[in-house]
């Protein structure tokens, strides 16, 4: 099985222009990610798709593969769709333009499900949840199913309780069917196309998650659980907090 990894950058980001040529720590955002990627000893190459020729220069200046694509793409992974048409793999694995700390640690659990199961359409990561981030929209909830396939994503706290979550009157967080998402997926290219090919649904539009199409389609998506969550860079203040944490 022909496993490749793309790492989908746009300049454009509308809370933080130009990301991905921001430095952290003397290197750029990017790099970290490619070098991130390369960890992986699973994947067989790593490609950047943007649609940006600043981008695009300063990958190929570190030695990395640059797949150029239209600007009007409506999410990461329509990106990569239309980055990959013409390449030969079986599996693609989506890695965040953004998450600067990402490694071999999340990477080949994602690609060794599909090493596993020869049929599997898409698999994705958690992690467990903190209290503080039930309430927080922007951390992703998911909640899975006894085959840890996910039933359902959303940026609220789900699942929704008449009772508290924590003391002797309801169930404590750790009991709770939900996780954390962790925004790495994996998809077999026949999904993708399937998946990149029908129209973004009301559901994914409403609750903001690309995930959601996925679901609408009825695919299983597998959630593969890691122990430490990841560290994206959304704004100007995380690349601070993120600073302060290496």
């Amino acid at each position: 099985m022909k496993i490749i990894a793309v790492i989908p950058a746009r300049f454009g980001s509308t809370r933080f222009p130009g990301k991905p040529l921001v430095e952290l720590k003397g290197k750029k955002i990017i790099q970290w990610v490619v070098e991130g990627a390369r960890t992986s000893s699973l994947v067989q190459a790593v490609y950047v798709a943007t649609d940006d020729q600043r981008i695009a220069d300063f990958c190929k200046s570190i030695g990395v593969e640059v797949l150029m694509t239209r600007s009007d793409c409506p999410t990461g992974t329509d990106r990569i769709y239309e980055a990959t048409k013409n390449l030969d793999f079986d599996c693609v694995l989506n890695i965040q333009g953004d998450e600067p700390l990402i490694t071999k640690d999340y990477i080949d659990p994602l690609a060794q499900a599909f090493l596993n199961d020869a049929k599997l359409e898409m698999a994705t990561l958690a992690h467990p949840l903190h209290a503080e981030d039930l309430d927080n929209l922007n951390a992703v909830k998911v909640i899975t199913n006894i085959n840890q396939e996910a039933i359902y994503f959303s940026r609220f706290p789900i699942p929704f309780s008449r009772e508290k979550f924590q003391g002797n009157d309801g169930l404590t967080l750790n009991q709770l069917p939900v996780m954390k998402h962790i925004g790495l997926y994996g998809y077999s290219k026949q999904f993708l196309q399937k998946f990149c090919t029908t129209d973004q649904t009301a559901l994914e539009k409403k609750e903001s998650l690309e995930q959601l199409r996925a679901l609408y389609l009825g695919v299983r998506i597998k959630v593969l659980p890691v122990e430490k969550p990841t560290y994206g860079v959304d704004t100007p203040e995380d690349l601070q907090k993120l600073e302060a944490l290496l």
